[in-house]
């Protein structure tokens, strides 16, 4: 069993990992579109194109449209602070059980 213990602490890390350097694309993400960038940029194509669709589908559940912030990446922030809190805990959690 203890493979398998070490499976789960190794996909937890992962999975941490990946949250924290998507964590950050968010953040560098939002900050870039204060400033109106270069649409052709390469850099803001590869930010755009990696958050634009969970940001898109947030903000079409969010009802704050209308207030003239857009709020869908400090929700995104949220969910990923949750899935590093709650899914990673709980897989490191099970795996010490094992």
């Amino acid at each position: 069993m203890f493979v398998l213990a070490n499976f789960l602490i190794a996909l937890a890390r992962v999975i941490d990992v990946v949250l924290t350097i998507y964590l950050w694309i968010v953040i560098v993400s939002a900050v870039i579109s204060w400033v109106n960038p270069d649409p052709y940029n390469p850099i803001v194509r590869f930010l755009r194109r990696v958050t634009e669709p969970i940001l898109s589908r947030l903000r079409r559940l969010l009802p704050l449209t209308g207030l003239g912030i857009d709020f869908s990446p400090v929700v995104l922030i949220l969910i990923i602070y949750f899935l590093q809190w709650f899914l990673v805990k709980s897989l490191i959690q099970l795996a010490t059980r094992l």
